[in-house]
């Protein structure tokens, strides 16, 4: 029988990281890449620019150990306005991804084996599940049955597409996807029963959104405050935060630093995992 000392947390880091837009979500993850970790990007948002010229000013020499793939759904303009071009691809293009990373882009062969088995040195980052979710509803909204004038219930296929992204959430964060996990999420802010409004991660729809936490040990919230932005760890009146040490971890870390110094407080060094291995 395992002891609780022997449990996956000590090796694998699974973060929901949220924050308004421009907040520096993305930009941040330079501090990973300095700190030696393997980044492997399921890029829906094509937004990864300041990534990239962070680790140039930063760290030139790392810039090959960070892996992308952008997915996004061809759309073209109509009288109607613009619609997509074709079968929606992107969700089940990133579904594939996730399951074996492996396909051919612009000629040249990827294949970088199955997610679930990179282990502790490679993380893997969703960037964003706001635009992945938006994808799962694309991907759905063509299936959903339709009457005779072309009508169609929409609770439908929001309710196909939350189910599908909550499975996803559910394997990504589970012991069998052995693999370092990054969720990057835009915040949505609902009314509750009492009157109060609470934030959560931007999902399908609002029924999703206070379910997408439950699935996650780690959950930070990044915040701008005159112009001084940071990665904060304790819960604030509005969002509910966590992580497995708060008895370790500091209040609040500069987003320049504040991703590596979250890893470090959490992770055992790389000796010691490979020790009790």
């Amino acid at each position: 029988m395992p002891t609780l000392a022997k449990h996956q947390s000590n090796e694998y880091t699974k973060l929901l990281l949220i924050g308004d837009s421009k907040s520096g979500k993305t930009g941040s993850l330079v501090s990973l890449v300095k700190a030696g970790y393997k980044l492997r990007i399921l890029d829906m948002d094509n937004l990864l620019d300041i990534l990239k010229y962070m680790i140039q000013k930063d760290c030139p020499d790392k810039i090959d150990t960070v892996e992308f793939r952008t997915l996004r759904d061809k759309r073209k303009m109509t009288a109607a306005g613009p619609i997509i071009d074709g079968p929606p691809k992107a969700f089940v293009e990133a579904i594939r991804t996730l399951d074996s990373w492996k396909y051919v882009e612009d000629g040249v062969a990827v294949d970088l084996g199955k997610p679930c088995d990179w282990g502790p040195d490679c993380i893997l980052v969703l960037d964003s599940l706001s635009r992945f979710c938006d994808a799962a509803y694309d991907w759905r909204e063509p299936l959903t049955p339709r009457g005779k004038s072309g009508e169609y219930d929409r609770r439908a296929t929001y309710g196909d597409a939350q189910d599908a992204v909550e499975n996803v959430l559910a394997t990504l964060t589970s012991k069998a996807f052995q693999t370092n996990i990054i969720v990057i999420a835009h915040v949505l802010y609902q009314d509750q029963p009492d009157g109060t409004k609470k934030g959560f991660p931007q999902g399908v729809g609002q029924k999703l959104s206070p379910k997408i936490p439950q699935y996650f040990p780690s959950v930070v919230l990044y915040n701008n405050i005159g112009g001084k932005r940071t990665l904060q760890t304790n819960s604030t009146p509005l969002i509910d935060l966590s992580n497995p040490k708060p008895f370790a971890m500091q209040k609040s870390y500069p987003i320049e630093t504040g991703l590596a110094d979250f890893f470090a407080v959490l992770r055992e060094p790389k000796e010691k995992i490979l020790r009790r291995a």
